[in-house]
């Protein structure tokens, strides 16, 4: 596909080296030299100086032919303005940024007076994918699937867990509902088989409804209880969307922002909130406002390194969840080698939600991509499906489907029920499917399949 994407920013350039490294014909516009140059040196795409609403840079840029426009620049009302200007001159679909919290009441009037086909906010999909973390506080990640029906819950195990040392086949029968979907073990993702023998410190991924994880959750005596109270440091975008949020839910959200002016801001917008001026990597401010108290704690400043170091120390007080916004890959690895699981990275929310767009628009098999999730830091992912007629080997067994090496089915809804497969279930038109892939990008549901 052709690609253009207006903004070398964190966003815009990870798009393009994810995007570019599937094969897509990619050209980046952005106004500012150093971008353009990092941009120029480090990724396989086009470049272009100048800014992205111009109709003759555009041009340029093959707009009149483009299967898809990317805005991702910091500026809403200039994202809105190019995919504007690209649809008039012919690109197919367009995708907009816009953040501000200001516009998210009118995000479907504003796509449809502008004509933007795809509306994406990576503080808000950012803030939705903390709040799923503290409905599992046990879990160092949390995916959705079938409209929030089915989930996959990420667990590093330890030593006193009762499935450590023990091949998944002894489990078979004892684990209702859930399914063992990957494994990763020393930095590599492992589909695993029932030979697999979990061993401590392994992360471990599950598969099943809510229910039926906490379940399993419960068996492993793992920590459950609702959380009810949060301490929530950085009053960013991610901070209001994330309090917006839990306050509807009854939950107790105490909110520490540096910036006298926008605490104010924050007072008025979120009356259900505690809002409070001060420094939240400060420790003695922390101490002094009882954080240890509260059940969770979310570092969201705009400097990752204040977040994961505060959050840090969150974690050796005692605090049973803790969660850090961090954009930078590298500090995040080495962060969670020291123990700290649950981080979150806006552009990369940004990155799956696109990638999943991209495919579905390039998918003329049959099937349709509904969602698309990477398994931790590696080349695996889950993706789930929505199967037609035409999807090839309905109506056949799993165990004789010619399924390549590297897939798994995990879950399927049929007919609005979840069924976690054995060897005997079979698929259907309609029917709604996960797919855990290793080391090979899914572009169709057909691509699991050795013919």
């Amino acid at each position: 596909m052709k690609i253009i994407i207006i903004g070398a920013g964190k966003v815009g350039s990870t798009l393009a080296d994810f995007l570019s490294q599937e094969g897509h014909d990619i050209t980046i516009i952005d106004n500012n030299d150093a971008a353009i140059h990092r941009a120029s040196d480090t990724l396989d795409v086009m470049c272009i100086k100048g800014p992205g609403a111009v109709p003759s840079l555009l041009r340029e840029a093959g707009a009149e032919e483009a299967d898809l426009l990317l805005a991702t620049t910091n500026m809403d009302e200039v994202n809105m303005l190019c995919a504007l200007t690209a649809k008039r001159l012919g690109t197919k679909h367009t995708i907009a940024r816009i953040r501000d919290v200001a516009y998210t009441d009118d995000l479907a009037a504003l796509r449809k007076d502008l004509n933007i086909d795809t509306v994406i906010n990576p503080e808000y999909s950012t803030a939705m994918e903390i709040s799923r973390l503290l409905r599992f506080p046990a879990a160092a990640n949390v995916e959705t699937f079938f409209r929030g029906k089915v989930e996959m819950i990420g667990i590093k195990l330890k030593p006193t867990d009762s499935i450590v040392g023990h091949p998944l086949s002894d489990l078979f029968g004892k684990t209702k509902g859930i399914l063992f979907s990957a494994a990763e073990r020393d930095g590599e993702v492992i589909i695993p088989h029932g030979s697999f023998v979990p061993q401590a410190g392994d992360k471990l991924f599950v598969t099943g409804t809510p229910k039926d994880l906490y379940a399993y959750l419960r068996s492993l005596g793992r920590d459950l209880p609702k959380v009810g109270s949060v301490f929530i440091v950085g009053g960013s975008r991610v901070a209001h969307y994330l309090a917006k949020i839990l306050l509807p839910m009854g939950v107790r959200v105490t909110l520490v922002e540096s910036n006298e002016k926008h605490c104010r801001l924050l007072s008025e917008s979120l009356p259900g909130a505690l809002i409070l001026h001060g420094d939240g990597t400060d420790h003695e401010l922390l101490i002094s406002e009882h954080f240890t108290n509260n059940d969770a704690f979310i570092a969201l400043t705009g400097r990752d390194e204040d977040n994961l170091i505060s959050a840090m120390y969150a974690q050796q007080q005692g605090l049973r969840k803790v969660v850090a916004k961090c954009s930078h890959e590298n500090y995040a690895s080495v962060v969670r080698a020291a123990g700290l699981d649950s981080i979150v990275a806006p552009k990369l929310v940004t990155v799956e939600r696109i990638l999943r767009l991209v495919r579905a628009l390039q998918d003329k098999s049959g099937s349709i991509m509904t969602a698309l999730y990477r398994i931790a830091d590696t080349g695996a992912e889950a993706a789930e499906f929505i199967l037609r007629d035409i999807t090839p080997h309905l109506g056949e067994p799993l165990m004789n489907l010619p399924l390549r090496k590297g897939f798994l089915i995990a879950a399927l809804l049929h007919e609005e029920k979840v069924v976690i497969p054995s060897g005997q279930t079979v698929l259907s038109a309609g029917d709604r499917v996960i797919v855990i892939s290793h080391g090979k990008s899914l572009l169709a549901f057909k691509d699991i399949f050795e013919d």
